[in-house]
Formats: structure tokens, sequence, C-alpha cells
């Protein structure tokens, strides 16, 4: 009998401490490291680097809020390397950011997030470890990794919730703060194009392009996850959440969140409208061509689709 108890709280103990790690951390983040155009020394490394960057995202508790293991943010980071110093362990390349969002009652996911970040430089030497410090800046490699935590998680919860994200983009807010001073390239405004991490973070807080997080609420939430229950109201709803790109191109015609929208959205856009009407297509169409006129061929297949 005391065998069997003890077997029993030991299952509770395991179950409880189970569930206390799947609401603890927030990401289920899949890492790749390229490191194809590398021809020196040993790959190792590589492995090595891959291996701290996943146990980095996925166990660090980036917010308060409790996420359950069906919960936690779908993200991938694609690190693709150009160069590597063996001796002093400095690696330079870009880094692809993806995160998808499921929809309601339904098996269907949608892309949140397609960015290739170009300006991605850091040191990293075999046993170094990767330290969480939201008060100081440890190394840009995790200045850069909890930047795009934070982005990653604020996008999603402004998915669900209309600014919802409010609270992890001030958070980015402050590693860019932090990461400024350090004089490591992706960091200030303006630098050299208008996609690197500041002007990234400036297009979801400054005002003149705050309608692109109402835009997150209203396509998401109010459009695609409508849309299992009622195609042509959800669909509507995501029509006359584009006219708000027309406001963010009217006030910053080269803000980086307009084409990150492009990135994320311009494919799935494509098979939204392929059962609308033709007037909607057509009504669609015009207002992503005012926005988007270098992408004509791929917006042509709105009117070509059949409904």
């Amino acid at each position: 009998m005391k065998k069997t108890l003890l077997l029993l709280t030991a299952a509770l103990l395991w179950a409880f401490t189970a569930v206390a790690d799947d609401e603890a951390t927030e990401l289920n983040c899949e890492v790749e490291v390229n490191s194809q155009k590398i021809t020196n020394g040993s790959k190792d490394i590589f492995n090595e680097l891959k291996q701290s960057i996943t146990d980095y995202m996925n166990t660090t508790k980036w917010t308060n809020a409790t996420f359950g293991t069906n919960e936690k943010i779908n993200c991938k980071l694609m690190l693709t390397l150009s160069s590597w110093d063996d001796a002093s362990g400095a690696m330079q390349g870009d880094l692809q950011i993806q995160s998808q969002r499921p929809v309601f009652n339904s098996t269907y996911t949608t892309a949140l997030i397609n960015f290739r970040d170009t300006k991605v430089n850091f040191n990293f030497e075999p046993g170094q470890q990767l330290v969480f410090n939201e008060m100081s800046m440890e190394d840009n490699l995790t200045a850069i990794l909890n930047f795009w935590a934070y982005m990653i998680i604020a996008m999603d919860f402004d998915s669900f919730e209309l600014n919802g994200g409010t609270p992890y983009y001030e958070k980015a807010a402050q590693v860019v703060r932090l990461a400024q001073s350090s004089g490591e390239n992706g960091w200030k405004a303006f630098e050299d194009n208008n996609n690197n991490r500041s002007a990234v973070l400036s297009a979801y807080t400054d005002n003149q392009t705050a309608p692109i997080r109402q835009i997150l609420y209203d396509y998401h939430r109010m459009g695609l996850d409508q849309m299992v229950v009622t195609v042509d109201k959800g669909r509507s709803t995501i029509t006359h959440t584009l006219e708000n790109l027309g406001k963010i191109y009217a006030v910053a015609p080269l803000s980086v969140c307009l084409t990150m929208f492009k990135d994320a959205k311009l494919d799935e856009l494509i098979n939204i409208y392929s059962k609308a009407n033709m007037s909607e297509k057509e009504a669609v169409y015009e207002m992503l061509y005012q926005v988007y006129p270098s992408e004509t061929n791929r917006l042509e297949q709105i009117k070509k689709s059949e409904n």
C-alpha cells in the first residue's frame, strides 16, 4: 500500500512538474544554423551554437503570462553565417525570423513574421553560456535574440487582443536602448537602410504607423478567426482592414512594417480572395497595388483566381 502511495505521489509530482515546465516558457522555437559558406576550422562550434540558441529561446521566461503546451508560440530562426574567425570567435551573417499563429477552431496556421535581419554579427566560443539579463546587455548575440523574442511575442499578443503586445514592445525598446550604446551594427535608427532592428521597433510603436497594430488585430482576430464561422463576413473584415495599409503608406511609404506585412501575408491574401466576388477582388487589388506597385505580377493573381 505504501509503495502504491509513493508511486502515485511521484506520478502526481512528475505531472505537476511537467505542467509547470510547459507553462513556464512562451516559445516553441526551431533553430537552424547554415555554415555552408564557412570553410575554415571545425564545424562542431556551429552545432553547439545551434543548441545554445535553441535552449536559450525555449527555456528563457520572457513574460509573466501563463502558457500551456498548446499555447506556445511557434517560431523559427534560420541563421546563415557568411564568415567566422576561429581565433576570436567573431561570426557574421543574416537571420531569418518566422513566427506563426493558429487560426481559431481550425488546423490552419498563419504567418505573423517572415523577416530577414541582415545585420547579425556576434562572438561565440566553445563552451560559452548564453545568459539572459533584462537589465543589461550581456553580448550582441543575446541582445539580438532578446529583441526578436519580444517582437515575436508582442505581435502574437497584438493579433489576439487590440494593443495586447504593448508590454513586450516596451521590453524590445529596452533592448534597443541598451544595444545602441554598444556600437554594434543593426541597432541605430536610419542605419544603412530602413530595415534594421531600431526601424522595425519604430514601425510598430510610432504614432504615424500605429495602424499596423490595428491591422494585426482586425486581420487575425476579427478576420481570419471569424472566417471559420462565416467566410464572407471574415473576408469582408479583412478587406476593410487593408484600408489601413494605405493610411500607413500615405505618411510612411518606406516603413518596414509594410514590407513585413507583404512578406508574411501576400500569398495568403491571394488564397483568401480566390472565392471572393469580382468586385471585392478588384477593390483589394487596387488597395494593395497602391502600396505594393512592384508586386503587380503577384497581385494580378487576385483578379485571375476563380470563384
